[in-house]
Formats: structure tokens, sequence, C-alpha cells
């Protein structure tokens, strides 16, 4: 599940993986075993049951090198993805708790805001890595926004989260992500404000420095990486797929529908999930040895052909999002980005189309993720609107003159002035 034919094609080796049951051996990195779970059914069934199927990987990481490449993405962290119990619940209460106050409609505008800025850097050039230049960028300002994140930390974060996607160099990618989340707690310590880190050091759990940082690894990783692919995969359905052709500003499926689509196929996260039996069991006749990681194959769980087919429209019963305790806390909020992200894009550039065929399109090897290398368009070039001009204030008008009567004079006064000539001058 790490070489390059994986990332070009998961479908054809989700297949083959599929004559073993409802669960399959495969390799994460080389020599690194696992189990994939490819069944709808036996999927939730893991994910449902904890006390079976743990997230506490401590034992498992003792037997593999420093150096895994999928160490990184596996390892235990005193977070509420690799908890259980009253531990976990504790933990997931200042996430959603934290999440909650997330004021949406802000949320909408801020998103709106910065896609225009990210769109008006090259509406004008007529072509675009959308990639690149958008999709991975605007998750990024967000998170920076939410999390009340400085520009050059969250550089820093999406560095060393995407060197551990990908497997590449990924102990010292880890190693940077995690100076970079305890100078981003450092930060908000001193400079606290309305944000989630801010909220999560504040929450009522107490949370220690080490707890801090790894619920912000666990959000920062949920809410760029696969963001920047829900976006990515998105756009690609929508300049590829002929139920959007034509006027992607009015297809015939509205942005909504193409997420719904996306998360059932093509989901940003493919295979996650892991968990390790703390015993040896079975699942639908397939042995499962204790403490070896289980994985969920959402992607393959997803198109189980062995699962009553539907219409997809709507139906939100994907697993995308996880499924039992574990159900991602944040999936309202990444779904609101993600659509929005679309609906700007296609109502600025409507007329884009993919620069190379689809079937061409690169993707990014890695046993979890399902990520672009790459999404080129060309356009129409449309010139970005004009920054509003600045009108200085009018002057403020000068008071009208008021008359103030003279004071009170007596007549022997007035008298006295008429005869010196003083009122006839």
């Amino acid at each position: 599940m790490y070489g390059p034919e994986f990332a070009a094609d998961p479908g054809a080796v989700y297949a083959g993986l599929r004559r073993h049951g409802p669960a399959a051996p495969v390799e994460l990195a080389p020599g690194v075993p696992a189990t994939l779970v490819i069944g709808y059914q036996a999927a939730l069934d893991v994910l449902r049951d904890p006390a079976t199927f743990p997230k506490d990987a401590r034992a498992w990481q003792q037997t593999v090198p420093d150096d895994c490449p999928v160490l990184p993405m596996m390892m235990y962290r005193p977070n509420c993805l690799f908890t259980d119990g009253e531990v976990h619940a504790r933990l997931r209460r200042a996430v959603t708790d934290s999440l909650d106050r997330i004021d949406t409609g802000a949320l909408r505008g801020y998103v709106e805001r910065s896609a225009d800025r990210l769109i008006d850097r090259f509406c004008a050039d007529g072509s675009a890595d959308l990639l690149g230049q958008y999709a991975k960028m605007l998750p990024l300002l967000v998170f920076n926004e939410m999390f009340g994140c400085p520009p050059d930390i969250g550089d820093r974060l999406v560095y060393g989260m995407s060197g551990i996607f990908d497997g590449i160099d990924a102990e010292k990618a880890n190693a940077e992500l995690t100076r970079a989340v305890a100078d981003l707690v450092a930060h908000k310590k001193e400079h606290p404000g309305a944000d989630v880190t801010s909220w999560l050091i504040h929450h009522p759990a107490r949370l220690a420095d080490e707890e801090l940082m790894h619920q912000l690894i666990l959000l920062q990783g949920a809410g760029t990486e696969p963001e920047q692919n829900l976006i990515a995969n998105g756009l690609r359905l929508l300049l590829s797929d002929d139920r959007f052709a034509g006027d992607l500003s009015g297809g015939s499926l509205p942005v909504e529908d193409a997420l719904d689509e996306i998360l059932w196929t093509d989901p940003p996260m493919a295979n996650y999930g892991v968990t390790y039996p703390v015993q040896d069991v079975e699942i639908g006749g397939v042995h499962l040895p204790a403490g070896q990681p289980v994985v969920i194959s959402f992607a393959a769980a997803n198109t189980d052909p062995a699962k009553e087919s539907g219409p997809r429209t709507g139906n939100r019963a994907h697993l995308a999002w996880s499924a039992g305790p574990h159900t991602c806390p944040a999936r309202g909020h990444a779904r609101l980005i993600a659509s929005v992200a679309l609906e700007r894009l296609l109502d600025r550039l409507p007329d884009m189309e993919l620069a190379v065929p689809v079937d061409e399109l690169t993707w990014r090897p890695g046993p979890f993720h399902r990520a672009l290398a790459s999404l080129p368009v060309h356009f129409p070039p449309v010139q970005p609107p004009a920054p509003p001009q600045y009108t200085p204030p009018a002057p403020a008008p000068a008071p009208a003159p008021t008359w103030t009567p003279e004071p009170h004079r007596s007549w022997w006064h007035s008298l006295t002035r008429w005869w010196r000539g003083e009122s006839r001058r």
C-alpha cells in the first residue's frame, strides 16, 4: 500500500484483496504488516467495538524502528484519537466544546474572503495548479484563523504534517511538527484570543501541556491535509464527470451532492482508523492477530459490492468520517469549508477545464490518504476586481451663524449712545 502502483489505482488493489473476504493482509510500509478491513459491515463492527479493538498503539510501536515511515501516523499520542474509555471522553469533550464555540457564519465569511484573495492571485493568468495555489493554501489560512496561529508557525505545521502523511523523512517531519505545535501553545498562552487553541488551554478539562499539544496535532492533521484533498478531489470530479459538464456554476448536481459522491468513492482519508486487537479475533472468517494493526479502508468499505447500493445523493451513511466513538468531531466544519471553497471558485471561474486528461493526473503515494500531486487547469483570464477606492470623508460643514441678542440696556444708556452718534456709525 505504499508504492506508486497503489496510489495510481487503489480500486484495483481493493478488488484483488476482496478474495480474502471482508479483511485482508497488507503491508503499510516495507516490513510493516497489518490487516486492512475492506467490508462495510466488518468496518462498522471494528469501529463500534473499542473494547476488542482499542486505539492505544504503545505495545505495537515497540516492535518497529524509530524511522519507520508510518510510525508518526500510527504512534500513540495522548489525544482523543489514540485513547479510549474515560480518558478519551475527557479529551474529546475538550475538543467538541471548543469546536462548538466557532461561529459558523463567521467561518463561512472568512472562507469566502480567503478564497477570493487566493483566486485574485491567479485569475488573470488563465491557468493555475488548483492544488498548490488554492486547495492547499485555503485550509491553512482557515486553520491559522480558527486556531490563532501565526503564519510562520502555520507553514511549519503544514511542512511537518505533509511529511508524516507522505511517509517521506517522517521522523524529521514529526520532530518539526512537535516543535511548531509547542511554539503555538507558548504563543497562545502569552496572547490568548477567541480561538480554538485558547479555548482548549482554558477548558475545564485542564489539559496537560502534552495533551494540549497532541490535541492540536490531531486537529491540525485533520484540518489541513484531508481538507485540501477533499477540496481537490471535489474539483477533479466537477471538472471531469459528465454529470457536471457544461455550466459548472449551475450543473446538474449541486456542490453538496458532489461532496457526497467524493466522500463515498474517493474519501480524502482512504485508509485509517487504526486499532490494535487485544486478542486474536476473527472477522468474517479472517484471522486478526492480537496487537497487529487493523486499518479501516473507508474507501473500500464504502464501495463494498456486498453492500446494497443506492443513490448517493443526500446519503450520508458513508464511513468517510469514521464511525463509533471516534467519529470525526469536526465533520460539519470540514464540509462547510469544502463546500464554500468549491462554490466560490466555480462562481468566479465557471469556464475552467482540466489542462490534462483526467487519467493523466498523478497521485501522491502513501497508504493513508487519497491525494493528488497537482491539479492543473486553464480558463479564460479574468481580471480581479479593483480594490475599493478610498474616498476621504467630506469636511464637516461650518457651523451656521447664530444671532445673540445684546444684553439688556437701560433707556438712558441707549439715549446717550445716540447723542454721541455711536448708534449711527
